[in-house]
């Protein structure tokens, strides 16, 4: 139970970093006096900081194991949130998000080969739950960031706070986060390598459409909310705030929903339900229609990215029961390539015809989940014909 309590935590401790710092984009665009255009560009350091960090992450966890990387990543975490808070202009802004990209990456991966780790203990479908824990640390940053807003709080100020109350949580509990180094990290599995498995990719690209999806709620809601629903910074961070309550939510109804429905029918529902929130929060005018449409939106898009990563662990499962760090790995670097070009894509749709079409993007980009879940369940389904598969339980790997 500790094991699952610190994981859970750790997911928290991600959220709050991530919903501390987005949901303060107003702010941070007229501190560096950036239109939404060039603000897009300052994102990209975000981005390619998470592509970076997850593309070595999986070996850097296999070697030194889960506890050693999150217990950094979150310290360094910390510490560039009080950077991105002090910014002064644009080019310094993305050094910043460089390096709260590049530490969320690498605990990204970290915390998720923890979780699979508990998983596996449990012997039933935990996922969903540790990501509700992200969602339930992100609306408490939104949250926090609206009080702080609403107040008067500098940028500088609210996030200095964030990052203090981060690595004092972080103490309380890193002792108890599984994966210490592994005897055996170099040892071979036995499996083809990730970049050549076609599940692996499906999956990766329900990880990649869910995690621009979520992204472009992280980054532009607040900014959509100010700009074209007529909202003030408080409340505009609202919008973000639901997104996470109703995700959250949801995500604590995932293990039952996966046990129930299986995890391919999940994710088609889901996808299903993003897209129809975001095309409200796109086409409707009517500030009240946003805030419905992004809390859809968190329900629709709660079990893709868990049920992505849950999968891709399952797939690199080793006879003995460890394995996964590279697959899991794999997934999230290919999803985070979707954050390069993401924030530049939506800020220069919004530039050029304003936010509304940017989010009928999201809405496209959402959709595109249903079709890749039910591949790979048909790719995961022929992979196993061809070889022995280690037994799992249902729903936190069955591929149905």
């Amino acid at each position: 139970m500790r094991d699952r309590v610190a994981v859970f935590t750790v997911f928290a401790l991600n959220g709050l970093a991530i919903g501390s710092w987005a949901t303060r984009t107003p702010a941070l665009a007229a501190q560096v006096h950036a239109s939404p255009g060039v603000f897009g560009l300052a994102l990209l350091g975000a981005s390619v900081g998470l592509l970076s960090a997850a593309s070595v992450a999986g070996r850097v966890v296999e070697r030194l194991g889960a506890r050693a990387v999150v217990a950094g990543t979150t310290v360094l975490a910390a510490v560039a949130l009080v950077l991105i808070g002090y910014a002064p202009g644009v080019p310094l802004l993305a050094g910043a998000l460089f390096v709260v990209g590049a530490s969320v990456g690498m605990l990204d991966v970290a915390m998720n080969v923890a979780a699979v780790a508990v998983e596996r203990r449990a012997r039933r479908p935990v996922m969903p739950v540790f990501h509700a824990g992200f969602s339930v640390g992100a609306l408490a940053g939104s949250l926090a960031a609206g009080l702080a807003a609403g107040h008067g709080w500098s940028p500088a100020r609210h996030l200095t706070t964030a990052a203090v109350v981060a690595v004092v949580v972080l103490l309380v509990v890193v002792r108890a986060v599984p994966g210490s180094r592994p005897e055996h990290a170099a040892a071979v599995t036995g499996r083809r390598a990730p970049i050549r498995r076609p599940v692996l990719w499906l999956l990766a690209a329900v990880a990649l459409c869910s995690a621009v999806a979520e992204g472009a709620a992280a980054d532009w809601s607040a900014l959509l909310m100010t700009a074209e629903r007529g909202v003030g910074q408080g409340a505009a961070a609202l919008a973000f705030a639901g997104f996470q309550l109703v995700m959250a939510l949801a995500r604590l109804a995932g293990p039952w929903a996966q046990r129930r429905f299986g995890p391919t029918r999940c994710l088609v529902a889901g996808a299903a339900l993003a897209t129809a929130g975001f095309l409200a929060t796109a086409t409707v005018p009517a500030a009240v229609v946003a805030y419905a449409g992004f809390a859809l939106a968190g329900a629709g898009l709660a079990a893709s990215f868990p049920l992505a990563l849950s999968l891709a662990g399952d797939a690199g499962k080793r006879g003995d029961g460890a394995g996964g760090e590279r697959e899991i790995g794999f997934v999230s670097a290919v999803a985070y390539a979707g954050f390069l070009a993401g924030p530049p894509i939506i800020g220069g749709i919004a530039q050029a015809v304003g936010f509304g079409a940017a989010f009928g993007f999201v809405a496209l980009v959402a959709a595109l989940i249903l079709p890749a879940a039910v591949a790979a369940r048909r790719s995961r389904r022929r992979e196993a014909a061809g070889q022995p598969a280690p037994e799992v339980t249902r729903g936190a790997s069955d591929p149905g």
